[in-house]
């Protein structure tokens, strides 16, 4: 069955909170931040509009500027993974491209929650690395996802 290519509509409430809770499992071990942000559709370069979105979630703003943003458009089906400054700066250079890949290989088998739960739960291991959890650790983002056309 296809699914509903709306924002709002595409993940069932029991799938968002899987993807929810592999937020906040990942964030319990870092500083880091990670967001989902989805869209209709993705018109201009996905990582200039990923960037665009990142600003508009005031996700620059963490301490340590160790926030990631997975934007996904649903309509035409582009992906765009980026980080900020502070953990762009220690990740592979190939580290991106490879949570996309593993995104895309499962959504081509209809796996987008375990899909993105696991692109998920590797970027937290990488803000782990980079960007452990201190006791002084506030949660600086929402942990829910992001679906309002912006």
């Amino acid at each position: 069955m296809a699914r509903v290519v709306h924002p709002k509509k595409f993940f069932t409430s029991d799938e968002e909170k899987k993807i929810i809770e592999a937020i906040k499992t990942s964030e319990k071990s870092t500083s880091g931040e990670i967001r989902v942000h989805l869209t209709k559709e993705i018109k201009k370069d996905p990582i200039k509009e990923a960037v665009r979105i990142f600003k508009i979630l005031k996700m620059h703003k963490t301490q340590q500027r160790n926030g990631c943003l997975i934007l996904i458009g649903l309509k035409n089906k582009k992906i765009a993974v980026i980080g900020d400054k502070g953990i762009n700066d220690l990740v592979e250079k190939n580290f991106w491209d490879d949570v996309i890949k593993n995104m895309i290989a499962n959504f081509k088998i209809d796996c987008y929650v375990e899909g993105l739960v696991k692109s998920i739960l590797m970027i937290g291991e990488k803000l782990k690395k980079f960007f452990p959890y201190t006791d002084d650790d506030v949660n600086e983002l929402p942990d829910t996802i992001s679906n309002e056309e912006i």
